[in-house]
């Protein structure tokens, strides 16, 4: 709760200059070297609010790749395709000292955070929220949609949080 805390001070205070977008890969790699091995939908559900509040708290985003409202909540495709068809993963190819230290902070923050809840519990979280909820209006609970989550409204949702 602390590292949290200190990202809202850092993000209200205009402290650090916005770092460039690193690829989803990248924070993949990051997530599980720094959080060890999880469910493939945990590790969805983890990128997913680690953009979110580094729109928020860094206004700016954490990488460039979409987030598409899938049935069991937001899914970036990128992931998907390469993870596709395992459980659970250790590893991931990526570079995850392309992340800023900025970066890193932020994401520190998410896993302090959500870190220690189940995929299950994450993916119920985000079906309670506005973007994923506007995202798949129209849709029956478990019909496909490959729709973007806007990066917009996931920052304006987050920042009303704060």
């Amino acid at each position: 709760m602390v590292a949290l805390l200190k990202r809202v001070g850092n993000a209200l205070s205009g402290k650090a200059a916005p770092s460039a977008p690193v690829s989803v890969h990248d924070v993949a790699a990051y997530i599980l070297q720094k959080h060890g091995s999880m469910t493939t939908m945990k590790l969805q559900k983890l990128v997913y609010y680690a953009q979110a509040w580094s729109l928020v708290w860094d206004d700016n985003p954490l990488f460039t790749e979409k987030i598409e409202a899938w049935a069991n909540g937001p899914v970036v495709r990128e992931l998907y395709d390469r993870h596709r068809g395992s459980f659970r993963v250790s590893r991931w190819e990526g570079d995850p000292d392309a992340l800023s230290k900025e970066q890193k902070e932020t994401v520190d923050a998410v896993l302090g955070y959500y870190g220690d809840k189940s995929s299950m519990w994450l993916s119920n979280l985000t079906h309670r929220e506005d973007p994923w909820l506007d995202a798949r209006a129209g849709f029956a609970p478990t019909q496909r949609s490959d729709r973007e989550i806007p990066i917009d409204a996931m920052a304006e949702y987050y920042s009303s949080l704060v």
